[in-house]
């Protein structure tokens, strides 16, 4: 066990148990594996989550002010732009061998607690309410073509940004762009300009 009295703040769990949940799942981690990354004992990491539902609350916490966030800063943008920049932050996991959240968590929802269940789905909520926002604003400013209601339309969209991050992971990081330019190219606007950006990127 680590011996290190190192204090650890907890911002930087939360942080490195964000990053391991994209990496790896949050049932694939404990606190040992972030008390050995840090070099701090276990019990460091309990003073600030008694159990790990607090710590995945908080995660999800965290993406919830991000996505709150990116929200309000690109609002005056038009609806496929901005349709573009939320996949440009699952580009950015893609070339990190991350997913996101969202595809993260879902598989494992049943053993979580209640409250962190509900975490989980007011996060999903959150995203898929801004993606159906963007999707009825670009119609609206008709530089997005599509039928139907736009919160259906968003479940579709969604779908496919998850699945991209998970095929990505086996078939290569060429899958992502192909998926995002065809999924693009349906929706009636030209395919985006992916660049690197921050670790910090949203979503």
């Amino acid at each position: 066990m680590p011996s290190s009295t190192k204090p650890a703040t907890r911002t930087e769990i939360v942080e490195l148990a964000d990053q391991l949940i994209r990496l790896k799942g949050f049932n694939a981690f404990s606190y040992a594996d972030i008390a050995g990354i840090m070099d701090v004992r276990n019990a460091a990491i309990h003073y600030h989550f008694p159990s790990k539902a607090d710590l995945g609350i908080s995660v999800i916490g965290e993406e919830l002010k991000r996505v709150a966030a990116g929200r309000q800063d690109w609002a005056h943008l038009p609806g496929d732009e901005q349709i573009k920049r939320i996949m440009q932050g699952f580009f950015d996991k893609s070339r990190k061998g991350m997913i996101c959240l969202t595809g993260s968590l879902t598989p494992d929802y049943e053993t979580f607690s209640p409250e962190m269940q509900h975490k989980l789905v007011e996060m999903c909520e959150a995203i898929l309410d801004w993606v159906a926002y963007c999707l009825e604003k670009g119609r609206e400013e008709r530089t997005l073509h599509f039928h139907g209601r736009a919160r259906d339309r968003a479940l579709l969209v969604l779908s496919a940004m998850l699945s991209s991050l998970l095929l990505s992971r086996v078939l290569g990081n060429n899958v992502f762009d192909r998926m995002m330019d065809q999924l693009l190219k349906d929706l009636g606007t030209s395919p985006a300009k992916w660049v690197e950006k921050s670790p910090d990127w949203l979503l």
